[in-house]
């Protein structure tokens, strides 16, 4: 089977509105599609598609009045799972292309007042993290080196305590 990479990735929203506004004033994705999606039993969905670039798409639904559906939508999946907030139960990472956007990309992040991490270098890539009005984490990421066989082998490769300030989760607006 070959790869051919992403189609869509699909995820929940508490508001569709203030996620679009999100995703295309700030980060200026594309919407594409945006449906209504009549419920039967009651309510409705509201789903939106954002081009992010090389025919892959990033798609939320809103559930609006649908029996059983989420009253009250948690999305920061550390606290749902519970997960150290060190780590990420969960993040989307978006090409940065080179080092010069990445800092170019978080600058404008910073002028759009967005809390954002300063970069950090992971040896093998350089990111900045932010998080979504759902409390999505993103990443801009863009690879400093080809990867080797090496890395490919499963070790120890740093070490940090849970309850230590790590600079992936250190959000800043400066």
């Amino acid at each position: 089977m070959e790869s051919k990479g992403w189609s869509h990735v699909g995820l929940a929203t508490r508001d569709i509105e203030r996620t679009r506004r999100f995703y295309e004033g700030v980060l200026g994705f594309r919407a594409v599609r945006y449906d209504i999606i009549k419920v039967k039993e009651g309510g409705e969905i509201h789903h939106a598609f954002f081009d992010t670039g090389r025919s892959q798409l990033l798609a939320f639904m809103e559930f609006r009045a649908v029996p059983g559906g989420p009253a009250l939508l948690d999305t920061d999946l550390n606290r749902v799972f519970r997960i150290p907030k060190a780590t990420h139960a969960f993040h989307i990472a978006l090409e940065a292309g080179n080092e010069a956007e990445l800092v170019a990309t978080r600058a404008e992040l910073v002028s759009k007042g967005v809390a954002v991490t300063p970069v950090v270098d992971f040896e093998w890539a350089k990111s900045i993290f932010f998080r979504d009005p759902n409390d999505i984490v993103i990443e801009y990421c863009f690879l400093t080196r080809e990867f080797t066989d090496d890395d490919a082998i499963m070790r120890v490769r740093f070490e940090f305590g849970l309850d230590d300030p790590v600079p992936w989760t250190d959000f800043r607006t400066g």
